[in-house]
């Protein structure tokens, strides 16, 4: 089962990391949300979860510095 593990506030965004987190090896899918702004959420299978969270972190973080 596909799992939300972050909610991106713009496709390049949601781009960018599904790029990172496919380059570590992790399957990944992104699809628009049903919202009123446009905001893109990435999966990630259930079973993958805890280990995309670290890398993730690590992301998000690199990305605003």
């Amino acid at each position: 089962m596909w799992t939300v593990i972050y909610i991106a506030p713009t496709l390049k965004i949601a781009e960018r990391i599904c790029s990172n987190l496919q380059t570590q090896g992790f399957l990944v899918k992104q699809r628009q949300a049903n919202m009123a702004k446009q905001q893109y959420e990435i999966l990630v299978p259930e079973t993958e979860l805890d280990d995309v969270k670290e890398i993730l972190n690590d992301i998000i973080h690199a990305s605003m510095s």
